[in-house]
């Protein structure tokens, strides 16, 4: 079983972001990047899969050389190989770009299944996948917590509110990984150094032979800003007879929460 694994390379959460003088975009200056935490869960599932069934495990990336670091890291855990659309342009594509290009790339490898974290912590838009599954005319499950591989056939499962849903159909087809499909290894040491001699193959969008409407942006960011800051806290004084009514009166009149 041939399984495609896209992955992103994205912000590490625990840096502070800035705002870049443009107000379109972040800087990035000093940002340490980490692969997309969903996307290894998509990872992790592709390793059990191929450990189970056998086959070959190819990791997919688009954007600058920089995301060679994050292909390495899938490399590490025991991916079989990486394939990179370099190009700078790519790092802020739209989602229409970035699932055309992908799209293009996993035809080319002709995959029995097509894995995603359910969205890319960067954005949050989980659109990506969408697009790759309209792109190469599969069926599409997202934010899949179990899956079942039998032959040709899978079954996922998905949390609905109030309920658990199994949606079943025939491979290939493109998942999505949610939280708690799984628990991602820890790269080996053996794995790292093996992560090293392994080439990881670069394309270009020229490459790919995509026609000049299929990278046109479909979106475009006119502004970013950071939220409200949150406004300061009350603290009320007096006698509990007299501090009750002043607090039922805020959470109801202020914060509209009763």
């Amino acid at each position: 079983m041939k399984i495609v694994v896209c992955v992103k390379f994205v912000p590490d959460t625990a840096i502070r972001i800035k705002i870049a003088q443009s107000g379109k975009e972040l800087d990035l200056t000093d940002v340490s990047f980490v692969v997309n935490p969903y996307d290894e869960f998509a990872v992790e599932e592709a390793l059990k899969i191929k450990e189970k069934v056998g086959g070959e495990v190819v990791i997919v990336g688009a954007g600058s050389e920089a995301a060679t670091a994050g292909l390495r890291t899938c490399l590490a855990m025991g991916a079989d190989s990486a394939i990179l659309v370099s190009d700078s342009s790519l790092d802020n594509a739209d989602s229409f770009v970035l699932g055309t290009v992908l799209a293009k790339v996993c035809s080319s490898l002709n995959p029995d299944l097509v894995l995603f974290g359910k969205h890319a912590i960067g954005v949050d838009n989980g659109q990506v996948p969408s697009v790759v599954a309209e792109r190469m005319n599969l069926p599409q499950v997202s934010a899949v917590i179990k899956l079942d591989i039998q032959d040709k056939a899978f079954s996922a499962h998905r949390d609905i509110e109030g309920a658990q849903e199994i949606v079943e159909g025939i491979l290939p087809a493109v998942v999505t990984a949610q939280k708690g499909l799984n628990t991602p290894r820890y790269a080996s040491l053996k794995g790292i150094m093996a992560a090293k001699k392994k080439q990881i193959a670069i394309q270009t969008l020229d490459s790919l032979g995509l026609a000049a409407e299929d990278l046109k942006p479909r979106v475009s960011i006119e502004q970013i800003s950071m939220p409200p800051a949150r406004p300061a806290g009350k603290i009320l004084k007096g006698d509990v007879a007299e501090v009750v009514p002043q607090l039922v009166k805020l959470l109801h009149e202020e914060a509209k929460i009763i």
